[in-house]
């Protein structure tokens, strides 16, 4: 099921690129300037990542799994300590353990190679979106760790809401606050009532 784009689909974003390969990572600049961004910076390496992270504060990022130094993993979770910032895991694999060491690590989207400018687009866009949701929950909770937990928690229950009442994923979380907000609790309790709920309705 494909999710609503975000309304700040028309919004310039400052992104920076992650690509050890030179072809990939001009390719990849081009499109997203063809397509209104900004590229900031380029890594070459899961090291100098994060050190530009930290430096240029780019609004999203695109990173390679596998880079020299330091892989987009690692990479990811040292962003996502320091610098926190949306980011996009690019790899030439899909098995299941990638994606959720990707997701683990903080990764708000995931894309394999190779990547389309068709995928590109909405990858980019829908990043930054879960990326602004991910920063309310972070106003609910002060450990990093436990932010994590509770954004797993809310993209379950986003799926439930969007399976089962057929609403865009901007809808869906929009229902979940406003749920959350009737009940006077927080959107994390609110996401997990929703998932032990759909599972005794299995």
């Amino acid at each position: 099921m494909s999710p609503e784009p975000a309304n700040d689909n028309h919004v310039p974003l400052r992104v920076m690129v992650c690509e050890d390969e030179g072809l990939t990572a001009l390719r990849l600049r081009r499109t997203l300037e063809s397509l209104g961004h900004e590229v900031v910076a380029e890594a070459r390496d899961g090291e100098e990542a994060v050190l530009l992270a930290l430096e240029r504060r780019p609004d999203v990022i695109l990173m390679d799994i596998r880079m020299p130094k330091l892989d987009g993993v690692a990479a990811t979770t040292r962003i996502m300590t320091d610098a926190p910032t949306a980011i996009v895991m690019v790899s030439a694999y899909s098995d299941q353990e990638l994606v959720d060491a990707a997701v683990e690590a903080g990764a708000s989207n995931y894309l394999v190679k190779p990547v389309s400018d068709d995928q590109l687009a909405p990858a980019v866009i829908l990043a930054h979106h879960r990326f602004q949701q991910f920063k309310e929950l972070g106003n609910e909770v002060e450990d990093l760790k436990e932010a994590l937990e509770v954004r797993k928690l809310v993209e379950r229950a986003k799926g439930i809401l969007m399976d089962r009442l057929q609403l865009s994923e901007a809808d869906a979380f929009r229902r979940l606050q406003s749920a959350s907000r009737d009940r006077r609790q927080a959107l994390g309790e609110t996401a997990r009532q929703l998932i032990d709920a759909a599972e005794l309705l299995r």
